[in-house]
């Protein structure tokens, strides 16, 4: 017996300098901030008739240095979008004779910046079909979302690089965009709080923006929308601040839960489990074989089995947490740990407060 364990100690001599090799670095549980990729607007102009050869123009504005693409409910192929300008995407998509493509039919555009996606939905028909508008009737009968307030805040110069700040009030639980006189496409607004939606443009250097283009708001629920716009002409705004750039600053704190991942970090094992693993294997290892057999056994053996009880140790040491990924309003990102379960749902508006998510 004793001869054995001498074995088993020689085969764990054998592996334990690859104890002393760094392990990987597990993932922290608190990482550093990276933005997410954001859009700011997806648009299409809609073609009359779904027919081969009619062209779908879509338009994105979102993070610069990124890859988009649109995905169309009975197209026969994706469609990559390339970005013309720093954060402004655009593509074409020509209709086939095989498509089957209606004013139903859906567009989702996702933009990937590095190993993180966004995506959105076109929230409007890319065909345009009486067929598709609902009746008189139906329109008496549906009641159609209400717009109260619509305000934008320009910079004091409308030139590339400003930023226009839009928020509008009105019914909750909607879609919201804004179109701006001079700009191609369409702005999405979110909403924010309970009714309250905004948004951020940065003019761009291909836009014609002018003191007195009008700005127009669109709120949508389902087939029913209601448009506005804005109570006077562009003016630029020399120093005052209107609500849209006071809401934007109120709440930088703001934004929306975008994942909640379960993480599991692998533990540490020892030489313990080493030598518990390593002993049961050479026992193992001397059943096998006889004479010289045995003890080639017993070596193979121990040096398994402290690398299986090395192995084992460490996945008794696993310990898991969950990581809520929220998208703040500004752009960027923050990952928050939890050891269990956090009590609210991936789309939840919440708030950082003292490092700590709130619900709003």
């Amino acid at each position: 017996m004793n001869n054995r364990i001498a074995v088993g100690l020689i085969s764990l001599a054998a592996i334990l300098p690859f104890g002393f090799q760094a392990s990987p670095v597990s993932a922290q549980p608190y990482a550093t901030p990276v933005a997410e990729p954001r859009i700011d607007g997806f648009d299409v102009e809609p073609v009359s008739r779904s027919t081969p050869g009619s062209e779908l123009a879509f338009t994105l504005y979102g993070s610069p240095g990124g890859t988009a693409a649109v995905q169309i409910a009975g197209a026969t192929g994706d469609l990559p979008l390339v970005e013309t300008e720093p954060g402004v995407y655009e593509g074409i998509y020509t209709i086939r004779s095989r498509d089957r493509i209606t004013a139903e039919s859906k567009a989702t555009v996702n933009l990937r910046v590095g190993n993180r996606v966004t995506s959105v939905v076109l929230d409007e028909p890319m065909i345009g079909s009486a067929n598709a508008s609902p009746s008189a009737a139906q329109r008496a009968a549906a009641i159609a979302p209400r717009i109260e307030k619509f305000d934008v805040d320009a910079p004091p110069r409308l030139g590339a690089g400003e930023e226009m700040y839009l928020t509008l009030q009105g019914t909750p639980g909607a879609n919201a965009s804004a179109r701006i006189a001079g700009v191609k496409g369409k702005l999405v607004l979110n909403e924010t709080r309970r009714g309250v939606y905004e948004g951020t443009y940065m003019i761009k250097s291909r836009d014609r923006i002018a003191p007195g283009s009008a700005v127009t708001a669109t709120l949508r629920i389902g087939d029913r929308e209601t448009s506005a716009t804005a109570g006077q002409p562009l003016q630029p705004n020399a120093g005052q601040r209107s609500s849209a750039r006071k809401a934007a600053s109120v709440c930088a704190n703001c934004g929306v839960v975008a994942a909640i991942n379960l993480v599991e970090v692998k533990g540490e094992g020892s030489y313990i489990g080493m030598i518990a693993g390593g002993l049961a294997g050479v026992l193992i290892g001397s059943q096998i074989g006889g004479g010289h057999g045995t003890t080639v056994a017993e070596v193979a053996g121990g040096a398994g089995g402290a690398y299986a009880g090395n192995e084992i140790e460490k996945r008794m040491k696993t310990t898991k947490h969950y990581e809520a990924v929220v998208r703040l309003d500004n752009g960027g990102s923050q990952t928050f740990s939890y050891p269990a379960q956090p009590g609210f749902a991936v789309g939840a508006r919440v708030r950082v407060e003292n490092g700590v998510l709130v619900q709003l």
